[in-house]
């Protein structure tokens, strides 16, 4: 007895009578409405209604009734069609990120991130393991939005071959409809066989429990609709419900911790002390520093190996310094030409001198195609997103420079030292970032990243130093002086960061800062190197 392929449950001819849909689609909108208003009463949930299919099943027409149906402020429609010169110069994915849903509201994707693989493999462009390699990225940048909080429902829309050639030429009979069908959608309909076989095999990897597939047949409007529509309002249920203990458990955790931390003899006045602008705890000899220096002390890590004494005299920083720009400049705009886009990360502990390296390097390029981006605490629009928005959404064209001075590196240094995001959120943003990165590479950008370190005893020198220069004292901040008491914390997040996100297509390169002469002349030869590297290897434009 033959098996039953995957599609064929979708073609056993459901219908919904005119009646019976017209009976209950009014409470069947009526819930999704209200569950519209609780989702914006919920943080850190956002919802992706994700559309594909065969053409003709029907997946724009839903769109429309769904947007009829529910509150289109907290709507927003999403269609994509080939790739405009703006996103070809960034990673395929970029238009995606920037097309995200803030938190609150519902995103509705139609042609989106599953449409290019299956219609390059039905066409032959690529093999089964070219399509596995961008299903696993597909896997990795929906796990990223659901653990993020993010609901994602996805939609399969099928007609059958017969179904879809009855569909695209009943378009084609109707005035209205005719020029919805194109010359590209029968090409497709001929290719039927090739596009379900590369649909079934993305369907079955990318089936997962955080982002589940629902197979609709869209030959009849009313069954499509109310099928699409009671599937909406399950899953919304279902997750609303499952944020909200999720939410009471954390609450209640955090509660339980509290009532049983036994409070700290003179912790009152320590934190009265901390809380005096202008009075620095622990300014000359940090007591905590040393404290926690004891306790990580036999710990050796990445940065307690680096050369702090490395230094550089005025006259050969000049003339190397003058050498390196003049090298820049030249390389540079041969990436311009080529539409090569380069990203420079710049981390370290506060006073490091990221600021001094980032000026000097932007000396050696032209101030047209270059530009600076620095980052404190999220906006609003930003925490309504996932951490990486701000930064994808800030990626160079072909041939232009970013250089960002702090980076999507918070999550697994500031963040996780100082609380801000849990454990989780900060582990797993390893394997993120470096998915991240890798799309930023394998798109034929020039990734960079620098860690410029100083050591304690440095940092106290320059802290002092800014505080007897007024056009520097604005950069110091209470905060900083009690950053310094979180050192170790810092140099052990450092390690993890490097053991977990330098790779190969994208290394960490630590400086040694404790002469800034030595550190700008070590960035920019970094620099020159691995743009050299670039241009031996690179084929014009982004890949």
């Amino acid at each position: 007895m033959p098996g039953i392929a995957m599609f064929e449950t979708a073609e056993l001819g459901r219908t919904v009578p005119r009646k019976v849909f017209r009976k209950n689609a009014p409470a069947l909108r009526q819930e999704l409405l209200e569950l519209q208003r609780e989702l914006r009463e919920i943080e850190h949930v956002r919802v992706l209604l994700v559309f594909a299919g065969v053409d003709g099943a029907g997946k724009g027409e839903t769109v429309n009734v769904l947007n009829g149906w529910m509150d289109p402020r907290w709507l927003q429609t999403n269609a994509f069609d080939e790739p405009a010169d703006i996103e070809r110069e960034r990673p395929e994915f970029w238009r995606y990120w920037l097309s995200l849903p803030p938190r609150g509201r519902i995103g509705m994707f139609l042609s989106s991130w599953y449409s290019p693989p299956v219609l390059d493999r039905a066409y032959g462009r690529i093999d089964d393991a070219e399509l596995d390699r961008r299903i696993d990225r597909i896997v990795a940048f929906e796990n990223a939005l659901a653990e993020d909080g993010a609901a994602i429902i996805k939609f399969w829309m099928h007609l059958s071959r017969a179904g879809q050639e009855e569909r695209l030429r009943a378009l084609e009979s109707d005035p209205v409809t005719r020029g919805r069908v194109t010359e590209r959608d029968w090409d497709h309909w001929q290719r039927y066989d090739d596009f379900v076989a590369a649909a079934e095999r993305v369907i079955t990897r990318t089936n997962t429990a955080k982002a589940p597939w629902s197979i609709v047949e869209g030959a009849d409007e009313h069954y499509r609709t109310l099928a699409i529509a009671t599937t909406v309002r399950d899953e919304l249920r279902r997750h609303i419900d499952k944020v909200q203990v999720e939410q009471r458990l954390r609450q209640e955790l955090e509660d339980a911790r509290h009532a049983a931390r036994p409070a700290k003899k003179g912790a009152g006045k320590k934190a009265d002390r901390d809380a005096q602008p202008g009075k620095p705890p622990g300014k000359d000899a940090p007591q905590d520093i040393r404290h926690a220096r004891a306790e990580t002390a036999g710990v050796p890590t990445v940065l307690s190996q680096l050369h702090m004494s490395a230094r550089l005299d005025k006259d050969a920083y000049r003339e190397q310094l003058r050498l390196e720009q003049e090298r820049l400049y030249v390389q540079h705009l041969e990436t311009r030409r080529r539409g090569i886009a380069c990203v420079l990360v710049f981390e370290g502990p506060d006073a490091a001198g990221k600021g001094g390296a980032v000026r000097r390097v932007a000396a050696g390029l032209d101030a047209r195609n270059y530009q600076v981006h620095g980052f404190a605490a999220p906006t609003d629009e930003e925490a309504a997103q996932h951490y990486l928005w701000r930064f994808w959404r800030r990626l160079p064209r072909a041939g232009r420079v970013a250089m960002f001075d702090r980076s999507w590196y918070g999550r697994v240094l500031v963040e996780r030292v100082e609380g801000f995001a849990t454990e989780q959120e900060w582990r797993r943003a390893y394997a993120e970032i470096v998915d991240f990165e890798s799309q930023l590479t394998e798109h034929g950008v020039v990734l960079v990243k620098y860690w410029i370190h100083i050591t304690p005893q440095e940092q106290l020198v320059r802290f002092k130093a800014r505080e007897q220069t007024p056009y520097k004292r604005w950069k110091l901040t209470d905060e900083d002086w009690r950053n310094r008491a979180l050192w170790p914390e810092y140099e052990l997040a450092v390690n993890d960061m490097v053991q977990y996100t330098s790779t190969a297509s994208a290394p960490w390169s630590l400086v040694e800062g404790n002469d800034k002469r030595y550190a700008r002349v070590t960035v920019l030869r970094t620099l020159n190197e691995r743009l050299a590297e670039a241009l031996d290897g690179a084929v014009d434009g982004p890949r």
